[in-house]
């Protein structure tokens, strides 16, 4: 009887050494982001971690055990989260904009982001991984405009979108109305990418006694080139093409950076300049000028997670 139960012990502490081994080893195929408390972040593979320190796994210096009371924060990286390096590339959850403009890439479901400048604010919101709304306006809430985007994944490098735009004078002007039904292809990914898209704007105004509307086609050309983890090459562009009436044409052109400050909030700046077609009559003679216009005021837009 004797043996039997140490026998019993003997098998028995086997058996919880193991297990508190196991609780130590964590899954060596992903990747994690640790964050110190004095903001040093390392990237790697946790090869174990007890009760006071994490053993982590680098590309660039190797093993380091980093005592737990120095740790602040623990992520677990996604693939796409990673680069070639080892290094990481966070998400950017504003990358559906560049200055006014969207893409073909779709808001997240269940992001929430605002999007604040000098002329008003904007909200925009996934409600499905693939269809997001949004709400623009002015500060003094003249006019409104709706938002609605679907978006479409062809491959990893190329999505499209298709949406409209609803919009009204609101309090200020409310017979007023616009409507831009629009489509946007992009080659590339949420760090680094092109975007061709195009539309066509209807606005006009309708009281008891008249009736205006007038539309136009619209363009853009618009990109993002990522230089590192906090910085963003911004490029967008509005175009109204001359087709030929009196009233021409003109290409808005915002070449800008991006800083994304933290995880949820970014800060985007830059510059912007005019270039417009007219038609003026010239001793008795219609003829066509082309003039450029820089904006004196910056482009200056926060965006904040919500």
């Amino acid at each position: 009887m004797k043996k039997i139960l140490i026998t019993f012990l003997f098998f028995g502490s086997l058996l919880i050494y193991h297990s508190a081994e196991a609780q130590k080893t964590t899954d060596t195929d992903s990747t994690y982001l640790i964050v110190k408390q004095n903001g040093t972040e390392l990237i790697g593979k946790i090869i174990s971690q007890s009760p006071y320190e994490v053993l982590l796994e680098t590309k660039t210096i190797g093993q380091v055990a980093i005592p737990k009371s120095d740790i602040k924060q623990i992520k677990l990286l996604r693939k796409d989260e990673v680069g070639s390096g080892g290094n990481y590339n966070p998400d950017q959850p504003f990358a559906t904009r560049y200055f006014i403009t969207t893409n073909g890439l779709p808001i997240k479901k269940g992001d929430m982001y605002a999007q604040i400048n000098l002329f008003g604010p904007e909200i925009q919101y996934g409600v499905t991984e693939n269809f997001g709304v949004g709400l623009m306006t002015s500060w003094w809430a003249s006019p409104i405009v709706l938002s609605a985007k679907y978006s479409h994944k062809l491959d990893d490098n190329l999505h499209i979108g298709v949406g409209t735009l609803l919009g009204t004078g609101s309090w200020s002007f409310p017979s007023f109305y616009m409507a831009v039904p629009f489509a946007a292809i992009t080659y590339g990914d949420r760090k680094n990418n092109i975007t061709i898209s195009g539309g066509y704007g209807t606005v006009g105004y309708k009281t008891v006694t008249t009736s205006e509307r007038e539309g136009h086609a619209l363009l853009s050309i618009a990109g993002m080139a990522t230089v590192n983890n906090k910085v963003s090459l911004i490029f967008d562009s509005f175009i109204v093409p001359d087709d030929g009436r009196d009233l021409g044409g003109f290409a808005l052109l915002m070449p800008g950076m991006r800083f994304q400050t933290a995880p949820n909030k970014a800060f985007q700046f830059g510059f912007a300049g005019i270039i417009y077609t007219y038609t003026e009559t010239i001793n008795g003679e219609k003829v066509h000028q082309r003039a450029t216009v820089p904006l004196p005021i910056p482009m200056l837009t926060w965006f904040r997670k919500i």
